[in-house]
C-alpha cells in the first residue's frame, strides 16, 4: 500500500536518510531549531538505533554489554520523527523520498532539505561460498552473532572426537587488514584464548589448548592498518604473529565453498568461521538518487557539505566525497572522526541557510588513529606521535568513550570497564538467540 505525506505543517522539513553517525549527530544538532519551530526533522533508517562501530570488537569479545554500544534514536531525538524503513528512491528534482517501511507499506515524504547520511555497506566480491559462510562486522547483531558462534565452535571442538571437525571448528579466518579486521581479530582471539582454560574433563585435564586454535588474517595488500605509518603496521604484524596468529599479506581469498578456505597462495584448509571486513562501499540507496556521484559511487559535495550543483541537498560521512581543505586535491577519509565533525557542521549550516546566511566550509586536519589489539594491547598514532602497547590501548578506550553519544552510554561503558577490573569477562555462548523458537518448535511438533 502506498502512502504520501500530506502533513499540513509548513515548517521547512529536513529529511535525514540514515541514522548512523552523520544522521544522529545532524538530527541532534537541529534540536534547538526544531524546538523553536524553525524546522521539523525526520530520520529514516531500517534500525531504530545508532551503532557506535569502534566498540563492536569489545562487544563481540564480552568486554562491553552490547546494548551499551548502541543508542536508541527515539530516546535521544525526541524532537524528531523516526521512520523505520529502507529508502528506495530519492527524487530531488521533486523533493521527495520513497520509503519501504517496516510495516510493508510504501511511503513518499516531501522535504525542503535532504541530508544523505546513508553511510556504507560491506564491499564484497563474487567469491564462491562467501555469501553462504561469511559474516560481516558492521552491526551489533553481527558482533553478537560472531561472539556466540566462536564460543559455539569451542564447545563443538571440545565435544567431538572427529579430528577434521575439530580442526574446522578451531580455525578462524578474518579477511581484511584494516582497523575493523585487525581489531575484531585481536579481541576475539583474546577472548577465545581466555575461554580455553575452562574446557576440562572430569579429571581436570584440559580439553582445549590455545595452541590448538588457528587464527588467520588475510590481507590483499602488502601491509595492514593503512591509516598509520608502515613501521606501526609492521609492529602490529609482529605482535599478532607473536600470539601465534597467521598473518598473510599480499594474499586473496579465492573460495570458501563448503567451508573450505582456498587462498591464492595455494593454501587450502577447512574453517567454520569466516569474517569479512575487506572494505566498504556507499550504501546502495545513493545509486537510486538523482544526485551527482564520483567514480567510487559517492555523492560529490562542496566543502560546505552541500551537494554539488544542488540546493537543499546535503551529504556527509562515508557516502559523501567531501573535499579535504587541509590537503588540497584530496578527500576526507571515511572515518568516524570526520563523520561526527561533518555532521555537527552540517546541522549548523542548515540552520544558517534557514536564517538566510551562508554555510561554512568543513576544515579538519586528521588527528590520527587508535586501535585495540585485545585486552591491554594496542597501537596509536596521534598528531605524529606513535604509541604502542598498554598506553595505546588506554588511548583507544579514552578517545572512543569521549566520542560515544550521550552521557548515559558513556557512564554505562565506563561501568562495564570498571566491573571488569574485579570480575573476569563472561564466556557464555547464547547461540540459541539466533533461533529462539527452535526448542519449542521441536517439543510442539513431537
Amino acid at each position: 500500500m502506498a502512502m504520501t505525506s500530506t502533513d499540513p505543517d509548513r515548517r521547512p522539513h529536513v529529511v535525514i536518510v540514515g541514522g548512523g553517525y552523520v544522521g544522529l549527530y545532524t538530527a541532534f544538532g537541529l534540536r534547538r531549531a526544531a524546538r523553536r519551530g524553525r524546522c521539523r526533522v525526520t530520520v529514516i533508517d531500517p534500525r531504530s538505533y545508532m551503532t557506535y562501530q569502534p566498540f563492536l570488537p569489545e562487544a563481540a569479545a564480552g568486554s562491553l554489554e552490547p546494548r551499551h554500544v548502541v543508542v536508541a534514536l527515539r530516546k535521544v531525538l525526541p524532537h524528531a520523527g523516526v521512520l523505520n524503513g529502507r529508502v528506495v528512491k530519492v527524487d530531488h528534482a521533486n523533493r521527495t523520498v520513497t520509503v519501504d517501511t517496516k510495516a510493508g507499506d510504501t511511503a513518499t515524504l516531501r522535504y525542503d532539505h535532504l541530508v544523505m547520511a546513508a553511510g556504507s555497506v560491506s564491499r564484497t566480491l563474487p567469491i564462491p561460498g562467501l555469501a553462504e559462510h561469511g559474516i560481516g562486522f558492521k552491526h551489533i547483531e553481527e558482533a553478537i552473532s560472531l561472539r556466540n558462534y566462536v564460543l559455539d565452535q569451542l564447545d563443538l571442538a571440545a565435544s567431538t572426537a572427529d579430528a577434521k571437525r575439530r580442526q574446522a571448528a578451531l580455525t578462524f579466518v578474518v579477511v581484511g587488514g584494516g582497523y575493523a579486521g585487525v581489531e575484531a581479530l585481536g579481541e576475539l582471539e583474546d577472548m577465545a584464548r581466555y575461554a580455553c582454560r575452562f574446557y576440562r574433563d572430569s579429571n581436570g585435564n584440559p580439553l582445549l589448548d590455545p595452541a590448538d586454535m588457528r587464527w588467520v588474517l588475510v590481507e590483499a595488500t602488502n601491509r595492514i592498518l593503512p591509516e598509520v605509518d608502515e613501521d606501526m603496521g609492521r609492529y602490529t604484524v609482529q605482535q599478532l604473529r607473536s600470539r601465534g596468529i597467521d598473518v598473510r599479506l599480499s594474499t586473496r581469498l579465492v573460495s570458501a565453498a563448503s567451508g573450505q578456505i582456498v587462498l591464492d597462495d595455494g593454501q587450502e584448509f577447512p574453517a567454520s568461521t569466516l569474517v569479512w571486513t575487506a572494505g566498504v562501499k556507499p550504501s546502495p540507496v545513493v545509486a537510486n538518487a538523482d544526485l551527482p556521484l564520483d567514480d567510487r559511487g559517492r555523492i560529490r559535495t562542496r566543502a560546505d557539505l552541500r551537494v554539488e550543483g544542488m540546493t537543499g541537498a546535503w551529504a556527509a560521512g562515508d557516502n559523501a566525497a567531501v573535499p579535504d581543505l587541509t590537503r588540497p586535491g584530496e578527500l576526507t577519509s571515511p572515518s568516524a572522526q570526520h563523520a561526527v565533525r561533518q555532521a555537527r557542521l552540517l546541522a549548523r549550516n542548515i540552520v544558517r541557510v534557514l536564517g538566510g546566511k551562508e554555510p561554512q566550509e568543513y576544515r579538519h586536519a586528521y588527528a590520527g588513529s587508535v586501535a585495540s589489539l585485545g585486552l591491554h594491547k594496542g597501537v596509536a598514532q596521534v598528531y605524529g606521535i606513535k604509541v604502542r602497547g598498554w598506553p595505546a590501548w588506554f588511548m583507544h578506550r579514552t578517545y572512543h568513550v569521549s566520542r560515544m553519544p550521550t552521557l548515559n552510554r558513556k557512564i554505562r561503558i565506563v561501568a562495564d570497564w570498571t566491573l571488569a577490573l574485579f570480575f573476569r569477562r563472561e564466556v557464555v555462548s547464547l547461540g540459541t538467540l539466533h533461533e529462539p523458537r527452535g526448542v519449542f518448535r521441536e517439543v510442539a511438533s513431537g
